[in-house]
């Protein structure tokens, strides 16, 4: 009966998740206090159940309940336990199951901390989360049962998908999922905003905090991500330009720009429209990427829904939302005031400059991503739009969006002197400039992209450098206090940003200077690549949970010593016979020596692939800079004050 618990706590959820979307909406527009009371009840009733459904759904799958006809497709009787527990989101129905239980912990969360809010306001926030609680429910419910039963029930499961059975895949979804939803935030309070012609400073300020958690959340996902496809898929990429990556990337973008554009809102009052658009952008390309991997139009390791009707459903969903609200902006836009003014040269015209070129780049992976869509629909060919074209539209784009950041932040509001500011960044520039130049020379020789690459890293971080030296500099007491009186906001920034630069250092060093060799070993072989002597010592069995494997083993060597060994393997899958490769990598802050097998040959020889890739790992230490930038800027004092605010607000109610 546990499956069937599962099934009506979906709907007394969702029947919880219309009262939580109506009453009190209808209740700040009437002004009627009792029905925006509901909203915070109900959102944590709405949570408690779906809690309820999801664990019921785990409690299948770490049973191995196979009459769940989920559990009999995606699960396996020898999967190990840790692996039966994250099969309960490995499948379309368990991922969307996911989403709605973390978007009711979102939900909630608003519930807890905007106690600070003005009542209507909070009511509509909730009451929109509520609305699309009510839309994911009725998906589940109505395309998507989690709970159907199979009648007999199957004697054994499929097997969860292999290139699922990874650590990384323990916490990406659930983190890249965090981000998605957490958009849903910054939309509702636009809505709210939009509904009630309320669109102040106040506004934004109320809604970055939850917008820079989301986005750190999404980073983190995107970040665990490339580096599970980086050791798991065994081509040793980072990055595919997959269409089911860029459906994460595009919300990245769209939030990254959205953040920037709250802080001139909150700052200046400026903005207003823009921001709204911006917020509502964010959480529609997250839905938009729930239709791609979700809907079956795409064909990458990650879509494994092929049900037309979800598709059909997910799409009329989004032109629900994404119509609704853009038909409730143009209503409310024209009716904003301007706000604050400035000049070209200052820091919000540096901003918005920031924020078009972000949105531009956006457009160019949009355009990348959905053009072949609409090639195969019109029956006029299909095509294939990889790396080329990413390469040769996205990053003119994102280079001069680059650039700006490091003048941003140092520009005065409302007006800032361009000589000044020539005069003030003269040798961060020139020292720049002069490094990537000339690094790249003790390489493979210049090469104008790698150069460009380092020039901006650099740029970046020496200009956050007197950044921060002048706020340094004019702050009052001791080194020491002045460095503690910074506000977290202003770390959280310059970390971002820093982390932002090895970001793009790493990215530019390993594209341009990565090197390779796919060769044919036997017992005993040796092949020489990057300084580095590889030892092929055979392979040898090695039996798994649920698959077998054979494991090699690799000694390397440099300078005639012995350096390191790896051991990459190739496994085949009990049951599915699917083969995978375990890559065998030496980490290390300036490089990796990457190696992973191919296929068995005669003769017990083995077809081996090597990398050596230089400064690689600087790409994931980049995203974890950004997220503790995003940490520390989201727990700024003004929003730690805020919240207490609320919490001696609520004593003194009760």
């Amino acid at each position: 009966m546990i499956p069937e618990l599962g099934h009506f706590a979906l709907i007394v959820a969702l029947l919880l998740a219309l009262v939580q979307g109506i009453l009190p909406i209808v209740g700040a527009h009437r002004g009627h206090a009792a029905f925006m009371a509901v909203a915070r009840p109900a959102a944590r009733a709405q949570f408690g159940f779906v809690a309820l459904a999801f664990g019921c759904l785990a409690y299948a799958f770490l049973t191995n309940d196979f009459s769940v006809e989920n559990v009999a497709r995606n699960s396996f009787s020898q999967l190990p336990e840790i692996y039966r527990f994250t099969a309960t989101w490995g499948s379309h129905e368990g991922s969307l199951l996911l989403w709605t239980l973390i978007l009711g912990v979102w939900t909630t969360a608003v519930t807890v901390f905007s106690k600070h809010l003005p009542e209507d306001m909070a009511a509509r926030v909730i009451g929109v989360m509520g609305l699309v609680s009510s839309g994911f429910l009725a998906f589940l419910l109505l395309t998507s049962n989690p709970f159907l039963r199979l009648v007999p029930a199957a004697p054994e499961g499929n097997d969860m998908n292999p290139l699922l059975q990874d650590p990384g895949m323990v916490v990406h979804p659930p983190m890249l999922y965090m981000g998605y939803v957490g958009f849903s935030v910054a939309f509702a309070f636009a809505i709210a905003a939009l509904l009630s012609g309320k669109l102040d400073a106040a506004w934004a300020r109320w809604s970055r905090p939850w917008t820079t958690v989301a986005w750190t959340f999404l980073t983190v996902g995107i970040a665990l991500g490339s580096w599970w496809a980086y050791y798991e898929l065994g081509w040793g990429g980072w990055w595919f330009w997959d269409p089911t990556e860029n459906a994460s990337f595009m919300p990245w973008l769209a939030g990254t720009a959205l953040i920037h554009s709250l802080a001139v809102t909150e700052k200046r009052g400026a903005f207003k429209s823009w921001t709204v658009l911006l917020a509502i952008a964010a959480f529609s390309l997250s839905l938009l990427g729930t239709f791609l991997v979700r809907s079956g139009v795409l064909s990458s390791v990650h879509a494994f829904a092929t049900d037309p009707a979800r598709g059909v459903f997910i799409l009329g969903f989004l032109g629900v939302v994404i119509g609704g609200s853009f038909l409730l902006y143009a209503w409310r836009a024209p009716r904003l005031a301007a706000g604050g003014g400035f000049g070209w040269f200052s820091r919000e015209s540096l901003l918005l400059a920031n924020n078009v070129l972000l949105i531009a780049a956006l457009g160019s992976v949009l355009l990348g991503t959905l053009y072949p869509l609409f090639m195969d629909a019109l029956d006029m060919g299909k095509i294939s739009v990889g790396p080329p074209y990413f390469n040769a539209v996205f990053v003119p784009l994102i280079a001069p969006a680059l650039f700006l950041v490091g003048i941003g932040p140092l520009a005065r509001w409302k007006q800032a002197s361009l000589p000044e500011m020539a005069l003030r960044l003269k040798w961060a520039f020139a020292v720049a400039l002069a490094t990537a130049a000339l690094l790249p020379l003790t390489q493979k020789g210049f090469n104008l992209m790698a150069s460009l690459g380092l020039f901006l890293s650099l740029w970046i971080v020496f200009t956050g450098l007197i950044g921060f030296a002048d706020r340094v500099r004019h702050g009052e007491g001791e080194l020491f206090s002045r460095l503690q009186a910074l506000p977290r906001a202003f770390w959280g920034m310059q970390l971002a940003h820093f982390g932002l630069a090895l970001a793009v250092c790493g990215a530019t060093v390993v594209s341009h200077y990565q090197s390779d060799r796919d060769v044919r070993m036997n017992v005993g072989d040796h092949v020489e690549l990057a300084g580095y002597t590889f030892t092929f010592q055979g392979a040898t069995p090695v039996p798994g949970p649920n698959y077998r494997a054979m494991r090699g083993r690799v000694e390397v060597s440099r300078d005639g010593k012995r350096q390191f060994v790896l051991e990459p393997e190739k496994r085949s899958y009990n049951a599915s016979g699917m083969p995978m490769t375990e890559a065998g990598i030496d980490y290390g802050l300036l490089r990796d020596v990457y190696v992973s097998l191919g296929e068995p040959l005669a003769d017990g020889a083995w077809s081996v692939r090597i990398y050596h890739k230089p400064f690689v790992d600087w790409l994931w230490l980049g995203a974890l800079f950004l997220a503790i930038g995003g940490v520390l800027a989201a727990s700024d004092r003004r929003y730690r004050i805020a919240f207490k605010k609320g919490m001696t607000k609520q004593e003194q109610q009760a």
